[in-house]
């Protein structure tokens, strides 16, 4: 019988490879292996070697799978992958097939032409969470610059609606991880309470929606629909600024939701002060829970970040070429990803090991570098890092002499590449005055002048700043 299901698995590969390229069949299904078939379950179960090849058939031929496994095992045949890239014990990921599952672009079209009193517990029931499953607190990296709205954000999960931090309105830079944090809060708050309603929506699908049921002279079922959530989490609301329709309406669903201690999570690219457009009393709603900044993540996050992502995926890559990627990738996670998935793909389809060279061949097409100027905070820590200094010993009062050698050198490149005054320079660095500042920098100067050494170890930090310019 074993003999006859792998039979079945063959014919299956045939139909595939018959439906792709020679390069993709040999990179994506030759290194599969049939593992077993259960007729009492219908269910399928192959091995694959990592976490990114059960992303890549999913992502381009989840179709052409699903079609040659119902023509060869039949429609209701579910498939599981064995992911075997841990090295100590295997990790089997379970993906159901459902040929019917389809997410609804509009959530509240069940609620058409029905009023609150018809709003039965099966109707309310009905509601998927349109969550990304995959941004979890466990993979969502903890750093300095995401440790605030990261430890809020399990608080608001474990006890939604009933702490302080209501609205959470989390504001950041893109790639910073805004949209993984309040994906994270919904997927754990609907593990510790499947009841509730949580929903996760963009501000551009909100405001799609509200102008479809004012053109189908739905807005009370909008209203409606949305009233009835527990946990309320909407993405990117600074797209709303140049909407006052979609802001008042988003009001009295935010002024409902909030009098009956309903979680409400907000998250956009700026903090509400700057959202122009914005009435006052949005805006005071706005602030009066949690406004938490998330950073972009410095060099060491990117690091962490990187090898967290290796390890997920099963890619080996040398310490020199993660730091290079982490210090060339402008403080993006997205950056980061799509540099690993290429740098995966590269080794996947040449059988390569990933270096320097691949890895500096794979940035030039994937990243973007910035062209604005440096900021304080990027001076500090590259030049912290250099000379192997803590940044609270250059804030410190301290004057042993590596210190103060230290923060004269942030104060010279900090005047050299920021357009910042000597009184705002010392105030960041130190809180020291401008004075301080001019004769930090002139010291440097006629350093530079005498000690070619000294010289050489600035121009190597100058250099380190070239992808960040």
């Amino acid at each position: 019988m074993i003999n006859s299901h792998k039979a079945l698995w063959d014919n299956c590969l045939k139909l595939i490879k018959a439906n792709v390229t020679e390069q993709q069949y040999t990179t994506w299904f030759e290194p599969i292996v049939f593992e077993s078939y259960s007729e009492a379950s219908r269910t399928l179960l192959i091995q694959i070697p990592s976490h990114y090849f059960h992303e890549y058939l999913e992502q381009y031929f989840s179709s052409l799978m699903r079609a040659v496994l119902v023509r060869c095992f039949g429609a209701d045949v579910v498939l599981n992958y064995r992911i075997l890239e841990v090295r100590d014990q295997n990790v089997t990921t379970t993906v159901v097939d459902d040929k019917t599952a389809d997410i609804s672009p509009v959530p509240y079209s069940s609620f058409v032409n029905k009023s609150p009193s018809v709003l039965d517990t099966a109707t309310l029931q009905e509601l998927d969470p349109q969550l990304d499953l995959k941004k979890t607190f466990e993979n969502f990296i903890e750093g300095d610059s995401n440790k605030l709205p990261r430890t809020v954000g399990l608080s608001i999960a474990d006890h939604p609606g009933k702490s302080m931090f209501n609205p959470f309105f989390v504001f950041g830079p893109s790639g910073c991880g805004k949209t993984h944090l309040i994906n994270a809060i919904g997927i754990h708050c609907k593990e510790r309470y499947p009841q509730k309603r949580v929903l996760y929506v963009s501000a551009r699908l909100f405001q799609v929606q509200y102008t479809d049921a004012v053109r189908k002279n739905t807005v009370n079922d909008f209203i409606c629909f949305y009233q009835t959530i527990d946990v309320l989490i909407v993405d990117d609301i600074q797209e709303w600024a140049s909407s006052p329709r979609t802001l008042d309406t988003f009001f009295h669903i935010f002024d409902h939701l909030f009098r009956l201690r309903k979680q409400i999570i907000l998250a956009s690219d700026r903090p509400p002060v700057d959202l122009q457009g914005v009435k006052d009393r949005l805006l005071t709603r706005f602030s009066c829970g949690l406004v938490a900044e998330l950073e972009k993540p410095n060099v060491q996050l990117c690091i962490d970040i990187l090898n967290a992502k290796c390890r997920r995926d099963g890619l080996n890559i040398p310490a020199d070429v993660i730091q290079f990627i982490a210090e060339t990738a402008n403080g993006s996670v997205r950056d980061l990803e799509g540099v690993i998935n290429q740098l995966l793909v590269n080794s996947i389809v040449y059988n390569s090991h990933v270096d320097m060279r691949l890895a500096e061949r794979v940035i030039k097409r994937a990243i973007k570098v910035n062209n604005h100027a440096l900021t304080i905070d990027d001076i500090l820590d590259t030049v912290c890092r250099h000379f192997n200094v803590e940044q609270q010993h250059v804030f410190s009062k301290s004057r042993k002499r590596d210190y103060v050698m230290v923060r004269q050198v942030s104060m010279y490149l900090a005047q050299k590449y920021t357009k910042m005054p000597a009184s705002r320079i010392g105030q960041l660095i130190g809180n020291r005055d401008h004075s301080t500042v001019l004769h930090s920098c002139s010291t440097i100067e006629q350093r530079l002048k005498v000690d070619k050494a000294f010289s050489a170890e600035l121009a190597s930090i100058e250099n380190s700043f070239k992808l960040k310019k």
